[in-house]
């Protein structure tokens, strides 16, 4: 199945007529129902070989362990064909840190399925291949994918891994909005959770996953239930489950994520300067404490147990003095005051219309007396929501922290 790109009818056109408050009132991508977006800022990258695991676990701030572990079995499970499984690992998100514990590089790591997990060609049986390799795909950010690949090989020195680069053979893809957000397992939306490997739920999953020998499918995004499903796809087709009307710019998706608080990338989190915790990565399932041993380990481990992070990242709304939106007023890098005592509270991360993303000091932004503005434009007002998905004890500890402050 090819990909065909039509263009979109929404109503008040999300993305140019509708100046950007469909997001924020949760009402033109839900009333549309779930939307689609071909993630041209993400590349597919492969690891394959017997140290696979090793080399990754050593390196990246989640256990990669993981996916050696047996599929435990799930409520909602794919119908078994010769080319799905009865269940399936989920995805891993993860970063690579640099040896002084900051951000690099973000990973959402992918495990295909092995030739045990599937019945042979014929359905007869089970399938057997001992000497089939551990593989793993990584959807990563185009814009430093040479970057990030010169460090992995840095790092392999004589490790048995192969990196390669598929990002011609594999896109990525994400599902979201509509009520999505709203739903907290697999069970919830079936058959995206179980659409790709040949499932018998939807016919045109069943094509799009024979359009290879290796079947792809959706998974709830490793990060957040609310940011819909992801997965990565042959190049040459259509994921299962878009419908024609639906596959929508890739700066909704972008939207979306601020609306919801979530960076991405080396570029929405500052390469080589970004603290991961600043950026929510632990409430983003990026960080395993039990692991052990990783690159940059000891500043993450030690910030998170000293138990107190006074700046987070931020959704973020600008307006005039009017409380009316402004577009195109604001740019990454520009900085946050608080107008009654002109003291820096933080700095503008990502910006799009009306909205944008910062990591301020939460004393500053969360008081429900803040008055902030853009540094050298006082006109521009910025308005600091808490995302809903923060865990309660982020908030009780920025509470306790102001009371004893």
């Amino acid at each position: 199945m090819h990909r065909f790109k039509p263009s979109l009818h929404f109503p008040k056109s999300i993305f140019c007529n509708y100046r950007y408050r469909a997001l924020h009132q949760k009402s033109d991508l839900e009333n549309a129902g779930p939307v689609a977006s071909l993630l041209k800022s993400r590349s597919v990258v492969r690891f394959s070989g017997p140290d696979t695991v090793k080399f990754l676990q050593g390196l990246l701030t989640n256990d990669v362990r993981r996916f050696e572990k047996p599929v435990a079995d799930e409520k909602t499970s794919n119908l078994v064909s010769p080319n799905t499984t009865s269940v399936s690992v989920p995805p891993m998100y993860a970063a690579l840190l640099t040896p002084q514990g900051r951000f690099l590089y973000d990973l959402v790591l992918y495990r295909p399925p092995r030739a045990e997990e599937k019945l042979e060609k014929t359905g007869s049986g089970p399938g057997s291949d001992p000497d089939e390799p551990l593989e793993l795909f990584a959807d990563v950010d185009s814009s430093f994918l040479d970057e990030l690949l010169n460090t992995l090989k840095k790092y392999r020195l004589r490790s048995k891994v192969e990196i390669e680069n598929v990002g011609e053979d594999f896109s990525c893809w994400q599902r979201y909005g509509g009520n999505l957000s709203t739903s907290s397992s697999s069970a919830d939306e079936p058959e995206a959770a179980s659409v790709g490997w040949g499932s018998g739920v939807d016919p045109s999953g069943v094509s799009a996953s024979h359009a290879s020998s290796d079947g792809w499918q959706w998974f709830k995004d490793p990060r957040l239930d609310c940011l819909g499903f992801r997965g990565i796809f042959p190049s040459n087709t259509t994921p299962p489950l878009i419908e024609a009307d639906k596959e929508t710019d890739e700066k909704n998706y972008l939207l979306w994520r601020i609306e919801n608080g979530v960076a991405e990338g080396s570029t929405e989190i500052p390469k080589g300067e970004a603290i991961p915790l600043e950026y929510s990565l632990v409430g983003l399932n990026a960080i395993s404490f039990d692991k052990g041993c990783y690159v940059g380990q000891e500043l993450v481990a030690r910030t998170h147990h000293r138990g107190v992070i006074r700046k987070r990242l931020l959704p973020l709304r600008f307006v005039n003095k009017n409380g009316e939106e402004l577009e195109q007023k604001v740019s990454p890098g520009s900085e946050v005051v608080d107008t009654e005592s002109g003291k820096k509270v933080g700095a503008i991360t990502t910006a799009l219309a009306c909205r944008g993303l910062g990591v301020l000091r939460l004393d500053a932004a969360l008081k429900q007396s803040s008055a902030l503005c853009i540094k050298g434009h006082e006109d521009v007002k910025v308005k600091a929501t808490r995302p809903d998905w923060w865990p309660t004890e982020w908030f009780q500890e920025y509470q306790q922290h102001s009371a004893v402050a």
